[in-house]
């Protein structure tokens, strides 16, 4: 901190965020720690460093503010403030897309279409594999090239963001960073989040 009390950060741009809940049923209403699923991304959102905006925000206002774009998904609502803060930092000395990944720990067979029906076929390497958690950061430049808002479905948007040519980077995330789809999910990430005391 200098004299004025102000940090080294001050000058820097904070970026804009979005927490992404719609099409996820009720689930980013159920309880972890007490809170809501959302309450508790957006809590660690705003934490990052990011300011946190509406999500009726238009796509133009968004891409008119000409600032960086956080959007982190709901079901992930334990990724920490701080891995939050380096995708965007990535983001920003790269100038690509960055988005949160798992490693994938599922077996993954290729299927394929047969005379006889669907046919299952080789197992596919894990190792090269990835599991796309959150967040989701679009540096400005990238922002001003899209022609709408992208899918509230990240690895659908990182698809789009890839078919359009944008190389999107991923950065391993935490495991409190994993991604929930069901009830049972969110208790086992309640317990691998509840510290022990």
């Amino acid at each position: 901190m200098d004299d004025a009390g102000r940090g080294p950060w001050d000058d820097v741009p904070r970026g804009l965020g979005l927490v992404l809940d719609e099409g996820r049923g009720a689930l980013p209403y159920a309880l972890i720690h007490g809170e809501s699923l959302v309450a508790c991304a957006a809590w660690a959102l705003g934490d990052s460093g990011v300011d946190l905006v509406d999500a009726t925000i238009s796509w133009e206002g968004l891409v008119e503010s000409g600032e960086d774009l956080v959007l982190h998904d709901a079901l992930c609502p334990m990724t920490p403030p701080a891995f939050l803060a380096a995708c965007l930092m990535h983001a920003r000395a790269t100038g690509r897309p960055v988005v949160g990944t798992r490693p994938v720990t599922d077996t993954v067979k290729v299927v394929t279409a047969g005379e006889a029906g669907q046919v299952i076929g080789e197992t596919l390497d894990r190792d090269a594999l990835v599991a796309v958690a959150s967040p989701l950061v679009l540096p400005a430049a990238v922002l001003a090239t899209l022609p709408q808002r992208p899918s509230t479905d990240l690895a659908r948007a990182v698809a789009d963001l890839a078919a359009a040519g944008h190389a999107v980077e991923t950065l391993e995330a935490p495991p409190e960073g994993r991604r929930v789809s069901s009830p049972d999910d969110v208790r086992l990430l309640d317990a691998l989040t509840t510290r022990s005391g």
